[in-house]
């Protein structure tokens, strides 16, 4: 598959509410080839329903999402799932399987009804592998993975499908920093090859490094998308985290530490007036 032919993702005027509360208002996104976005925000702000709501997994009113032009709803699922995959946060095995059965549910929807899988699915799937350390695990049972390798097999299963847009919910969950940055670095590659990438993250960081473009949801509505460098400051991170944020250069980069339990810096002007590095609501 050539992704950078794939048609692009968007979403208008797209709010995101649960009982008693509206999460996001408004959000307008063009979701663009060759690029990383980071959705950043403290639990409970609604990052993995937005990133639900882009797979078609969340209902969204018609004409919100769009895919290629058309909303997700007049695509067939399968047809669907050649394009867009979603990285959930949690996954749950409910039956046994090996690490390359597991893996290669990742091609079923490049396999046609009644056929097998082929010899280059079956490369596909053990390349995937590979690039996530797992493929002398291969004929493992999946109940016997720790918890940072079943991550990076649920990983392997997302490269092994092989769309034009990657939708993940925390991908670093469970993994300890090397993986992480393995992981971040795969997607990374794909995004360099013509995919879209988006992301939630809790490490500000980590968004920094791989992250062109970040998402801010605040919660209460209000977001906040531009690119990284301009987007994540001390006073906008601050206020997104209600707590006090310090960047600190390294290198030839900032980086943030969680300064404190207050937020100490006033309100961001960019940030609180409605106008922002990008967009702003």
């Amino acid at each position: 598959m050539n992704t950078a032919e794939q048609p692009g993702l968007t979403c208008r005027d797209l709010s995101i509410a649960v009982p008693g509360r509206l999460l996001v208002d408004n959000l307008n996104l063009d979701i663009a080839a060759c690029e990383t976005l980071a959705v950043l925000g403290p639990n409970g702000v609604g990052k993995s329903l937005t990133l639900h709501t882009l797979a078609g997994l969340a209902p969204a009113p018609p004409g919100t999402v769009l895919f290629g032009g058309r909303a997700l709803a007049d695509w067939p699922r399968a047809e669907l799932a050649r394009h867009i995959a979603l990285l959930p946060q949690y996954v749950e095995d409910v039956f046994p399987a090996t690490v390359m059965d597991t893996v290669m549910i990742g091609r079923h929807p490049h396999i046609p009804r009644f056929h097998w899988e082929s010899a280059s699915d079956r490369r596909i799937a053990a390349d995937a592998l590979a690039a996530v350390d797992l493929a002398a695990l291969a004929h493992r049972d999946i109940a016997t993975l720790s918890g940072g390798e079943r991550r990076r097999l649920a990983i392997a299963q997302v490269l092994t499908q092989a769309p034009g847009i990657y939708l993940l919910d925390e991908p670093t969950n469970h993994l300890d920093p090397q993986h992480q940055l393995d992981a971040l670095g795969l997607f990374s590659r794909r995004a360099a090859a013509g995919a879209a990438v988006v992301t939630s993250l809790h490490d500000v960081n980590l968004a920094a490094r791989f992250a062109d473009r970040c998402l801010l949801l605040y919660g209460d509505g209000r977001w906040e998308i531009g690119r990284s460098a301009e987007v994540l400051t001390e006073r906008r991170l601050s206020e997104l985290y209600a707590t006090s944020m310090e960047s600190v250069a390294w290198r030839d980069s900032q980086l943030f530490v969680a300064a404190g339990p207050e937020c100490g810096a006033a309100q961001d002007p960019a940030a609180g007036s409605g106008h922002a590095a990008g967009q702003h609501r």
